[in-house]
């Protein structure tokens, strides 16, 4: 989802790396993302908020970046959209989606802090988006948010998902044998008599 509503900004900064006209990819990156909203529209599919959101932000910061011929409008967009993304994600709960439902009935607050901590993560590349934009160069912006934004994305999701993994084994083990057995039947765990499975 995230590199959909990226992709015209990634698009305009491929474009500036090797034509060096502002203009140019700012219009090319408008272009796209009205071309992506007419596909989701011809398909039928819903549009949601994020992406209307971003929609309004290449307008903007294209047509800001057309009339000024500065580059760094199209820079700043890509902190709008994690600033969107870390409020949505303060909403406890946002994560069940994707979670199993084991980790949904044993660690639902585990999951909430590892909620909260991606939306921390959000604000933080918000702001150094916003900073680098403002103070570093195209390539320097572009190699460090690169960097920045797998690493840290990989960094968090492995420490997320061991968080959540490890309060699921430590909470079943303090179970009751007989609670334990109906959670994991329930939750699609254990198919066969209760020694057969192990959560995972």
């Amino acid at each position: 989802m995230l590199l959909g509503d990226l992709a015209s900004s990634l698009l305009f900064l491929v474009l500036f790396s090797l034509t060096k006209d502002a203009i140019l990819s700012a219009c090319l990156g408008m272009l796209l993302g009205l071309v992506q909203i007419a596909i989701q529209a011809a398909r039928r599919k819903p549009i949601d908020i994020m992406e209307w959101a971003s929609l309004v932000l290449v307008l903007a910061s294209g047509s800001a970046t057309v009339l000024t011929d500065d580059p760094r409008f199209v820079l700043f967009k890509p902190s709008a959209i994690y600033a969107i993304i870390g409020i949505v994600m303060l909403k406890p709960g946002w994560m069940n989606r994707y979670l199993p439902p084991i980790a949904r009935n044993v660690a639902p607050d585990v999951a909430v802090s590892v909620g909260r901590a991606w939306a921390g993560l959000m604000f933080v590349s918000a702001l150094l988006n916003a900073y680098l934009a403002a103070e570093a160069t195209v390539a320097s912006w572009a190699l460090t948010m690169t960097i920045f934004g797998i690493a840290s994305k990989v960094l968090l999701g492995i420490a997320g998902f061991a968080a959540i993994r490890r309060a699921v084994r430590r909470r079943l083990r303090a179970m009751p044998a007989e609670t334990r057995d109906g959670l994991l039947t329930a939750s699609g765990w254990r198919a066969g008599p209760p020694s057969s499975a192990k959560p995972a």
